[in-house]
């Protein structure tokens, strides 16, 4: 018990259910979570709806995750100024509000100022949910609670796109925003009714907040805003080749250097960095990484690859991406059972060492893939998200006292969702750079001198000729469809190698895990029972 604890605090339980303490809060980040998948397959209507290129309506994107990741480190501090309960509310009532909004849009202007301030609301949900998750539930129920929160991640990413390119089809893009309306009146609802903020939370409020840390807040708006923006335009600005990608790398980096020597140092800091001096928190952080990375840039690079080389629909390519989200629910309610009985090392032990196989078995994609072999990949890759951030965050946290979870939450959604985007853009540009490798290596054999394909060539020519074509438009047809077939090859070998280097790194921080601190097992207390 901390100095400034009391019995009290020791012994609180909330009035209401604790699982539908849950429901509520995790409705709300479940549609902020989708809502930043959504989007992304209808800009070309969105453009063509408001007049503007498919390049202006990537801002749409843009817009969102800049803002988002801007709030989410500071959003415990925002907390206290409002109190946590009425600062997730606002959140949520905000995010609905604004949804209202980006559907009624007729201009592009007026969509990116609500999806900014869409961005602004859905990042205080993330770290807020976590927060009261964590003094809801007693440690020995955290688990099932982040399991159950753990569904909104995996499964929103995953429907995500699917249900996006759905709703455009058949309804309009607007609906994409609009039906943020009555799921968000029902979580404010719910939050308004079962919610409540905890003594020490309530205390915390009454103190008010510490002076405006301008400084450490500026430095950190400037910094992630600026890094969200390079890693989202990067691959269509060429990357480091582009004088404005340059400029705003560069901001990015001199403002989160600064940041992070002004935070160490300040004496109320808008975000606190003692959590970062805890051992089992690093070492989750680091854990996570290897995990997200080739764990959701699947989401976004293995509906690519089946779209752009196998020449399915959206709608097929999201029915090949469903099976691992339904593999993922069926193994957290498994692992979440009372009867499933293993450490917390052990479940990543499971999680790491399945992830990584899964991912080089889908490295092995052959060009003739069908949809069930495609669907079966996918389903094995998916069933060992229940192995992984469940007992990620149940590490990082365990050995943290309660002042810093707050600050601890902030940081950790920061780290997650940067090291997202991160494993997205560099896998995604993976792809393109070793495609291209491949490409070169494969075109030295489009050549007279090589047997293959002189043999191959006349082959095709000799069957082109029987067909009727002539001679000379037989030769140019066999070697213009052996180049599509290089170029198909070259593209799917640069996905078989970023599958292969996503395997290899959840593989790589497996040896982290004998270096986490296993905090000693505590009996849940009596009061807990009854909720």
């Amino acid at each position: 018990m901390s100095a400034t604890e009391s019995p009290i605090d020791q012994t609180w339980r909330p009035a209401a259910n604790k699982w539908l303490i849950a429901v509520s809060v995790t409705l709300g980040t479940f549609m902020e979570v989708l809502d930043s998948t959504i989007v992304n397959v209808s800009l070309p209507h969105i453009a063509g709806s408001l007049s503007i290129g498919v390049d202006e309506a990537t801002w749409v994107i843009t817009s969102y995750l800049v803002a988002n990741g801007i709030v989410i480190p500071v959003s415990g501090w925002l907390s206290t100024v409002f109190g946590r309960k009425r600062y997730f509310l606002l959140c949520l009532g905000m995010f609905t509000v604004c949804s209202c909004l980006c559907g009624l849009s007729t201009s592009l202007p007026e969509l990116l100022l609500f999806r900014l301030f869409q961005g602004i609301s859905g990042g205080g949900l993330q770290t807020t949910q976590q927060t009261i998750l964590l003094d809801t539930f007693s440690t020995a129920d955290r688990p099932k609670a982040f399991a159950f929160a753990m569904v909104t991640v995996v499964l929103a990413p995953v429907i995500g796109p699917t249900l996006g390119g759905f709703i455009t089809d058949y309804l309009s893009w607007r609906w994409l925003f609009l039906i943020n309306i009555p799921i968000g009146i029902v979580a404010c609802l719910l939050v308004a009714t079962m919610v409540e903020d905890p003594p020490w939370e309530k205390a915390r409020s009454e103190r008010g907040a510490a002076p405006i840390d301008y400084v450490g807040l500026s430095l950190l708006a400037i910094g992630l805003g600026s890094f969200q923006i390079v890693l989202d335009r990067g691959e269509e600005d060429a990357w480091f080749s582009s004088s404005f990608i340059c400029i705003v790398a560069s901001l990015s980096l001199c403002s989160l250097l600064a940041a992070f020597v002004w935070l160490s140092e300040a004496k109320n800091p808008v975000l606190g960095l003692k959590p970062l001096s805890n051992r089992n928190f690093v070492i989750g952080a680091l854990i996570t990484s290897g995990a997200t990375v080739p764990f959701f840039s699947v989401n976004v690079l293995l509906p690519q690859l089946v779209q752009s080389q196998f020449g399915y629909t959206s709608e097929l390519a999201g029915l090949v991406m469903s099976p691992g989200g339904i593999a993922s629910i069926m193994a957290i309610a498994l692992t979440s059972t009372s009867r499933f009985k293993m450490s917390n090392r052990n479940r990543l032990l499971i999680g790491l060492g399945g992830l990584g196989c899964a991912m080089l078995n889908l490295s092995r994609v052959s060009p003739d893939a069908d949809y069930g072999t495609l669907a079966t990949m996918r389903f094995i890759q998916g069933s060992f998200g229940a192995f992984l951030f469940v007992p990620i965050t149940s590490i990082a946290y365990a050995t943290l006292p309660r002042e810093s979870l707050r600050d601890a939450t902030s940081l950790f959604s920061m780290w997650r969702n940067i090291i997202s985007s991160v494993g997205v853009s560099i896998t995604t540009a993976m792809v393109v750079q070793r495609s291209q490798l491949h490409m070169a290596y494969l075109s030295e054999h489009l050549s007279p001198f090589s047997f293959g394909y002189t043999e191959t060539t006349s082959r095709d020519t000799a069957t082109l000729t029987a067909l009727g074509m002539s001679s000379a438009n037989a030769i140019a047809a066999s070697g213009a469809h052996l180049y599509q077939t290089l170029i198909r090859q070259s593209s799917i070998m640069g996905y078989q190698d970023v599958f292969q280097f996503g395997g290899l790194m959840a593989l790589t921080v497996i040896p982290l895990l004998y270096l986490v601190k296993l905090p000693p097992a505590v009996a849940p207390p009596p009061e807990s029972l009854g909720h």
